[in-house]
């Protein structure tokens, strides 16, 4: 089965989205994880861009032993040799180097032509690939991209010594079929493209960077790059725990697999959450507080009795700890009974019959149904009842 390597950025494009800034000891902290959790590259930093960013790199590298460590760098022999230098310690290094091809980046941002840029990137990488012995070469804008000098682009990168092309929708624009076609057209140009890795690299700004993935790997990518609960420039970048676990959950009809351990995805969620303080939306695939929590009692019941009726992978596969039947005005009786017997109680139909009542009634006038509320409850229908079938949860 193909194996589809994970290229984790959220340290390099992570990092640059407000607010999640982080120290060099939290780098490398959030780096070791990164390396627990399987991911095949980690992009550690951008090192030209600040002296923070230069030391930050230069630790990771230091310290990653277990994949490879990847710096980023303009089509500039300043931001390659900078990228060298915070490479210089690892056991792994590869140098990512860019430019844009989009005519919107050449001329409004770079002021440069297309030949200026063709000879910019053959000059660059094989500079790069003189002194590293693995490059990455990313074409900038490549979805906004003339296609016919995209491939051009490429071509010239490859013959300088780029093993590794990445094709990213930038700006997060494409939609998958356009995407997919991309992909096609520069792996025919490059006559399959033997020995070369494509790679994509998707923004979410139009909510479609999983989507845009996963064409991408139908296609014939088979490096995606991604990072932690989705974070980046803008609205940030395809989740890599969204992705992981689709490869892994599809893995049947897609015929490929990665190298990431999915019960660590919960704990690298958190840590991130821990260390910029970003919390992710409740509502997350795979790691939100509500992924595997069910109010509807349709669905309560229906997890109580098999929870593949409502999950398509277990909380315990991707590191949660377990789900959560949640009560609410939503709730069925057989989720309030389990969660009667979870905090001690054994009632009879009847004394379920009126907890449910009571509870009910809680929730249209509360948001949340709490175990000391739930505990109120109980005690009150079961000793006004004096059953012997309550059990004291003490």
């Amino acid at each position: 089965m193909d194996i589809v390597r994970i290229f984790d950025t959220t340290l390099r494009d992570g990092e640059q989205s407000p607010g999640c800034s982080m120290t060099v000891p939290e780098k490398v902290r959030m780096a070791r994880q990164l390396e627990s959790l399987g991911v095949d590259v980690i992009e550690g930093g951008f090192p030209i861009a600040s002296r923070g960013d230069l030391e930050g790199m230069r630790a990771v590298a230091r310290e990653i032993r277990g994949c490879t460590v990847a710096a980023l760098a303009r089509s500039r022999r300043d931001d390659i040799d900078a990228a060298l230098d915070a490479l210089s310690g690892a056991a792994h290094p590869r140098l990512h180097t860019f430019l844009a091809t989009s005519d919107l980046h050449l001329h409004h941002k770079l002021r440069m032509t297309r030949e200026e840029a063709l000879d910019s990137i053959s000059t660059n990488v094989r500079y790069a690939r003189e002194r590293c012995a693995e490059v990455e070469f990313s074409a900038e804008d490549a979805i906004r991209s003339d296609i016919d000098f995209l491939c051009e682009a490429v071509s010239w990168a490859v013959r300088a010594g780029a093993t590794i092309i990445n094709l990213p929708d930038t700006v997060g624009y494409a939609v998958p079929e356009e995407y997919a076609a991309m992909f096609h057209r520069v792996i025919e140009y490059l006559d399959g493209a033997d020995g070369i890795t494509l790679s994509a690299h998707c923004h979410d700004d139009l909510g479609l960077a999983v989507a845009n993935s996963l064409a991408a790997v139908r296609a014939g990518a088979r490096q995606l790059e991604l990072t932690i609960n989705g974070i980046g420039e803008r609205a940030g970048n395809a989740a890599l725990e969204e992705v992981a676990v689709l490869l892994r959950v599809r893995q049947a009809t897609l015929g490929v697999t990665t190298n990431i351990h999915l019960d660590k995805l919960y704990a690298t969620s958190r840590l991130l959450t821990e260390i910029t303080g970003v919390p992710v939306a409740p509502n997350k695939a795979v790691v939100g507080a509500n992924a595997f929590a069910h109010e509807a009692g349709i669905h309560q019941d229906g997890i109580l009795k098999n929870p593949l009726t409502y999950e398509i992978i277990s909380p315990e596969a991707v590191g949660v700890p377990k789900r959560q039947l949640v009560l609410g005005k939503h709730s069925g009786r057989n989720a309030l009974r389990a969660a009667l017997v979870e905090i001690g109680y054994a009632p009879t139909p009847e004394e379920l019959d009126e907890c449910y009542q009571r509870v009910s009634a809680l929730a249209d006038k509360s948001k949340h149904i709490h175990n000391r509320d739930l505990l109120t409850i109980a005690h009150q229908v079961l000793r006004k009842r004096g059953t012997p079938s309550a059990v004291a949860a003490e």
